[in-house]
């Protein structure tokens, strides 16, 4: 009897570390993840007033159906050359907080604070940036990270949708 416990514990305990190793790398991977999709995404929400060339550089951080998505919320504050009509800068207060992880697609969410500003007015607002991202495999070896979907709220009050 008690050799058997000793080869259950046994069994049991070198078990442990091989659950581990197995779940390691895929946590690696959404850090990996959440890290470079949440500096893609406060860099394509921070542009300058009249910068077309600086908005479009976040581009290649998006899929292409991410970026059409974006660009619909700059549908009427984009001039003729495609550049922003006014400047948009966003400051984390934290690291992302992730929401879920179905399929490679992570989803996080990152608070902090979005300052406007046109042409001498300037409005701050608590904020977050709601994101979707995921290793694209078929990219550069599945090197890059491509935001699916990015969505800014603002939040008034005692909402907690920002934090």
């Amino acid at each position: 009897m008690r050799l058997q416990l000793i080869a259950l514990f046994g069994v049991f305990f070198t078990g442990i570390p091989l659950l581990a190793q197995r779940s390691s790398p895929e946590r690696r991977d959404e850090s990996t993840i959440v890290a470079i999709a949440q500096d893609a995404s406060v860099r394509a929400v921070n542009f300058r007033q009249g910068d077309a060339e600086g908005w479009k550089r976040a581009r290649r951080d998006f899929t292409p159906e991410g970026w059409t998505e974006f660009k619909k919320h700059m549908q009427g504050w984009l001039d003729e050359k495609g550049a922003p009509t006014f400047s948009s800068n966003f400051v984390a207060s934290r690291n992302a907080v992730v929401i879920g992880n179905e399929n490679g697609v992570v989803h996080f969410r990152i608070p902090g604070t979005l300052t406007q500003s046109q042409n001498g007015s300037r409005t701050a607002y608590r904020a977050a940036i709601e994101v979707y991202a995921f290793r694209d495999l078929l990219i550069h070896g599945g090197k890059a990270i491509k935001i699916k979907h990015l969505e800014q709220s603002t939040c008034a009050g005692t909402s907690t949708a920002c934090q």
